[in-house]
């Protein structure tokens, strides 16, 4: 039977979480009262992680992948998302902070004609200056810079319309962005409040460094939602602002040699309007050339990064 919502679960290294997480997992779908799969990801875990998985493989509407190595959560998303048949498919972390009970809310929401609802931990457990306070300035900064207005980014737990999520190009660390890479296709988002609880074992793997990636990956985004189809759009117009600031540097120096008598070579800013006019063309030739890469890029079958090394499991409960 065709799952109805497939559950992506990506594990690294959460050997202790898993058996108690899968029992509230099995529980939370089931509430649902349609058909479900739960697809688990290993994603390259070394405590075992794997053999758990395999043994939760053997029940109705479980399935493992392990991946050849670590490749990071987003990829671990992207290829359970790959594998996954329901018409819906909710993600959570495994280690047993995301509170299954929520699934059934946020699958209303989503079922009443939202395509993406999110979760928010309001009361999040975590540590508060290395945790909480940096995630709210990110999510701060996420929505003014992607105008998708959310609390909560990071929060893994969210249910999505598989036909746009299927359609997303994950790659880096995109996956905290979903909300706002689907809101740029057009999806509608919303988001619910959800129970955060404290980690009972396995360790963190986040660390401020992740911060540094999040702010790339956000520019990355911001160009790919606004300008992916006309990159010259950005780059041109960059180009003509350095054109109109030279030509206005240009003009006042011409004016202090013809009615100041300070000659060209005594007025530095002649330099800077060079300098801006060369940057110009530069800008303008990098509009040209992201236009043919970005055709490249529509017209090209590239490889999904991430490598799957074994599957266990099969059909939907």
């Amino acid at each position: 039977m065709k799952p109805t919502v497939s559950a992506v679960i990506p594990v690294f290294n959460e050997a202790a979480s898993l058996p108690g997480f899968a029992a509230e997992l099995e529980a939370g779908l089931a509430r649902l009262k349609v058909p479900f799969e739960v697809i688990w990801v290993d994603d390259g875990s070394t405590d075992g992680s794997f053999t758990k998985l395999s043994e939760l493989a053997g029940r109705p509407g479980h399935r493992a992948l392990r991946l050849a190595k670590n490749y990071g959560q987003t990829a671990a998303l992207a290829a359970g998302i790959a594998e996954a048949a329901g018409d819906w498919i909710v993600t959570l972390d495994a280690d047993g902070q995301n509170d299954p009970e929520d699934i059934p809310r946020l699958f209303a929401a989503a079922a009443a004609g939202t395509d993406v609802v999110s979760g928010w931990r309001k009361a999040r457990q975590d540590a508060f200056f290395s945790r909480i306070l940096p995630s709210r300035a990110a999510n701060f900064v996420i929505s003014a810079v992607t105008g998708v207005k959310l609390h909560d980014f990071g929060c893994t737990l969210k249910v999505y319309r598989a036909s746009l999520l299927k359609a997303a190009d994950l790659y880096g660390e995109m996956h905290r962005f979903l909300p706002a890479i689907l809101a740029y296709d057009g999806a509608s988002v919303s988001e619910l409040e959800v129970n955060h609880r404290p980690r009972k074992a396995g360790a963190s793997k986040y660390g401020i460094a992740r911060t540094f990636k999040v702010v790339l990956d956000l520019l990355t985004v911001k160009f790919m939602g606004d300008f992916i189809t006309k990159p010259i759009y950005l780059f041109g117009g960059l180009s003509l602002a350095l054109l109109a600031a030279s030509a206005l540097m240009a003009g006042w120096t011409l004016y202090n040699k013809f009615f100041n008598a300070i000659f060209v070579k005594d007025q530095p800013l002649f330099l800077v309007a060079i300098f801006f006019a060369l940057v110009a063309v530069q800008f303008a030739f990098m509009g040209l050339i992201a236009e043919v890469l970005i055709r490249t890029y529509h017209s090209a079958n590239r490889r999904p990064p991430w490598s799957v090394a074994e599957r266990k499991g099969g059909h939907a409960a």
